[in-house]
């Protein structure tokens, strides 16, 4: 379900990253070549970009499919950016979540997608509630599971752990809680950013003229797209790419840095 993409580098129009590509964004939303789950995104669309000196991003998202939005291509066309992340949705199950439901989710200076499934969604990941302060809980933008995946993520942020670390614990402590779940994250702050490859497909671009790209798919057949292997993590500035093994659910490569449990007040 879902492909997603992400940008840092020079500033560029949404369009040359999004639309422009022959196999871009757009045209992944009902005609992707790589995914192995699903076949059309229409379920929703959203893309967060930051505007020049200002940390804080912007979203654009609706509830049905990005062909169907004729604003759009207006939007694309003139709104430039340093750094983007844009997804396209195809649910897992439907939902009365409408737009809050679609990706990029969004706090502070950080952008979230979430690629993938969790098996036995919402059962499954119950365990993990008590990680959490009843506020996040009760204040999830959506009821799906990547909602839930994204709380995780920006409880560890949140007390201070590193991006990387934030979301290889999250992938580590949700693959436990339920097995066979498909957890491809993407996250950045506007100069950086990380994402995993957990059970989906997730690819990396050097742009000649400077800037990264970490999408679910290639959107066009330059040859220096390079595949990132299953169960890994990967860091990226506008410069460098550097790949990491997650390592086994439960085993000893990664730790979980799983927040302290919320505690409640007394009364």
């Amino acid at each position: 379900m879902c492909r997603h993409v992400a940008y840092v580098g020079p500033e560029e129009p949404l369009g040359r990253l999004l639309v422009e590509p022959a196999h871009g964004l757009y045209r992944q939303s009902w005609a992707p070549r790589r995914q192995r789950h699903g076949t059309v995104n229409a379920d929703g669309f959203g893309v967060g970009w930051y505007a020049p000196g200002d940390p804080v991003p912007a979203r654009y998202r609706r509830a049905g499919p990005v062909w169907a939005d004729l604003s759009f291509a207006d939007l694309a066309r003139v709104v430039r950016t340093r750094a983007l992340l844009a997804a396209v949705r195809d649910a897992t199950l439907s939902g009365a979540d409408a737009e809050a439901a679609a990706a990029p989710f969004a706090a502070g200076t950080w952008l979230f997608s979430h690629n993938g499934a969790v098996p036995g969604w919402p059962g499954s990941l119950a365990p993990l509630v008590p990680a959490l302060a009843a506020e996040d809980v009760l204040s999830l933008e959506a009821r799906n599971d990547s909602a839930f995946v994204w709380a995780l993520v920006l409880a560890r942020l949140r007390a201070g752990v590193p991006q990387e670390r934030a979301l290889a614990g999250t992938v580590l402590e949700v693959a436990v809680a339920a097995p066979g779940s498909r957890l491809n994250l993407l996250l950045t702050d506007g100069d950086t950013v990380t994402a995993t490859a957990w059970g989906d497909t997730l690819w990396h671009l050097s742009r000649p003229g400077g800037g990264t790209v970490v999408a679910s798919e290639p959107y066009d057949d330059d040859p220096h797209w390079c595949e990132v292997p299953d169960r890994t993590l990967l860091t990226a500035s506008r410069t460098d790419v550097l790949l990491t093994p997650i390592g086994e659910p439960g085993g000893a490569v990664t730790s979980v840095d799983a927040p302290a449990p919320a505690k409640e007040p007394l009364t």
